[in-house]
Formats: structure tokens, sequence, C-alpha cells
């Protein structure tokens, strides 16, 4: 099956590839021609998904889905949440965005947090379908770990004493959030076949 992965993102694709291995032939926005960067102004994560996995539908009648994913943290009310990409402000900058969070969090004993990713898949006429996926854990009080991209330097998932950025691609993949929702995605599909 060929499917687009509604994402500029160099670190997801590649994280997203590697996930569904040869089940399906997936392309990048990259692949298809599609240089716009999406927009995202939904409230939800399931808004925002809907709405990038919509447009490439709209703009290149192709199958596609798309996925949105968001930081919750208890102390902070589940903020940044859907704002988690742009947590520090535009430019969007991973660095940024960490370097706040520890602020905010400084001298709070509450570190409970979870990442959220929810995929919006569109196939053919049908109704769009959700898979969701979370990883729950804690914010650690510094930085570690060189892999990864964005929070994954200060989140420590349940059962672990290393952050996601401490982590193997093979073992960040069998328990992230991320990697819960394509494999939701993957066996629907597997399914549809």
């Amino acid at each position: 099956m060929q499917l687009c992965f509604a994402t500029n993102n160099a670190h997801k694709l590649s994280e997203l590839r590697q996930l569904v291995g040869t089940t399906i032939n997936l392309q990048s926005l990259q692949d298809i021609g599609c240089s716009v960067d999406i927009p995202e102004t939904g409230n939800t994560l399931q808004a925002n998904s809907l709405q990038k996995a919509t447009y490439i539908k709209e703009h290149f009648s192709i199958n596609c889905f798309a996925d949105d994913t968001g930081l919750e943290v208890d102390a902070l009310g589940g903020a940044p949440g859907v704002y988690s990409a742009r947590y520090a402000g535009e430019p969007v900058n991973s660095v940024n965005n960490v370097t706040l969070l520890l602020k905010n969090l400084r001298g709070i004993s509450n570190r409970k947090a979870q990442f959220k990713t929810v995929i919006t898949l569109l196939i053919d006429d049908n109704d769009p379908v959700y898979f969701e996926g979370i990883a729950k854990g804690r914010i650690a009080e510094e930085v570690n770990g060189s892999s990864g991209f964005g929070y994954d330097p200060v989140f420590i998932p349940d059962g672990f004493s290393r952050t996601f950025a401490e982590m193997t691609d093979a073992e960040k993949n069998s328990i992230s959030h991320r990697g819960k929702a394509v494999q939701k995605l993957v066996n629907f599909l597997i399914n549809l076949t």
C-alpha cells in the first residue's frame, strides 16, 4: 500500500519508516511535491492531524495520514500540549522549548507527564480514522542523551531511568506514544488488505 505521511519533519519520517517496515510504501511531502508548511490551527491534537491530512487529500488526491503530538505535563495543567512545538514561541526551536519547560518546572516535585500522539488516516472517500498512542513518564531535572528530537532529552518513560534521547531508536519505538499509535495504524491497514 502507498501512503503519504503529511510531515516535513525528517526525524518523524525516519522514525515512521522504521515502524511501518515494508508493509507500507511511505511517501513524504517532498516525495509528492508538497513544499507548503501546512498550518496547524486546531485546539486539539486530533484537529491538527485532521487539518494536515485533509489538506494533502484535497490538494494531492492521495491516501495519507498525519499526526500531531503533544507533551502534557501535570504540574503545568497539561501544557504545553497542543502547543508543544511552539512552546517557546516562533521560530520553532526544540532547545528553547526544553529550556523553557525546565525553567517552568524548577522547584516543582510533581514531574509527571505524558506524550500523546493522534494519527488521522484518510483513505479514498472514507471517513477519517483516528489512532492514539500515549507514553506516560516524568520530566527529568536536566537534559540527558543525544538521540531523538524535541523533548526526548528530558522525558523519562515509566519503568525506565533513561530519557528517550538515551535510548536506541528500536528501544524508543517499542514503547513510545508514536510507536503505539503507528502500530494501531499498521494493524488497521493490514486488516484492509
